[in-house]
């Protein structure tokens, strides 16, 4: 609005603009005539000057929307690299743990196996232990009748020191 009334003001100091004409646009025609006036030679080359530099921008615009798809591109191939390495470090993991796995069931197992197997080995000697103590007490309780009879054979159980 500013320029429009800058415009204006230069088209009346000209003197070129009558206000109440007849009805048309002889005064816009005017004002643009003012305005195209006070353009100058100097304006024109800033103006191409812009113009070379708003190209010159877009064109560098352009080469880092390039560039960043190509990191984009970098990035989310390292990315899926990644996740290959972690996908593998994963299926190493379920191999070591499924290991870890068997090795331990075996020791269970191996574990167990002996438990049984002691158990299995010792319960005969353990049944004969106990045939033989009770025989020991039935002799040692025969010897020990039979010593009240025999004087010699008491004081040889007293000296051996059963009675």
């Amino acid at each position: 609005m500013r320029i429009f009334c800058l415009l204006i003001s230069q088209a009346i100091a000209v003197g070129s603009v009558p206000f109440f004409t007849a009805p048309g646009h002889s005064w816009l025609l005017a004002v643009a005539e003012a305005a195209d006036s006070s353009f100058t030679q100097a304006d024109r080359d800033r103006m191409t000057r812009m113009e070379d530099r708003m190209s010159h921008l877009e064109e560098r615009i352009i080469r880092l929307e390039e560039g960043l798809k190509a990191v984009n591109q970098k990035i989310d191939d390292g990315l899926k690299a990644v996740n290959q390495r972690l996908d593998d470090l994963r299926g190493l993991m379920y191999v070591i743990l499924s290991l870890l796995g068997v090795i331990l069931s075996g020791m269970f197992v191996l574990v167990g196996f002996i438990l049984w197997d002691r158990r299995t080995t010792l319960a005969p000697v353990v049944r004969a232990t106990r045939e033989i103590e009770d025989r020991t007490e039935k002799l040692e309780l025969v010897l020990k009748k039979t010593a009240e009879k025999y004087p010699e054979l008491k004081e040889a159980l007293r000296h051996a020191g059963l009675l």
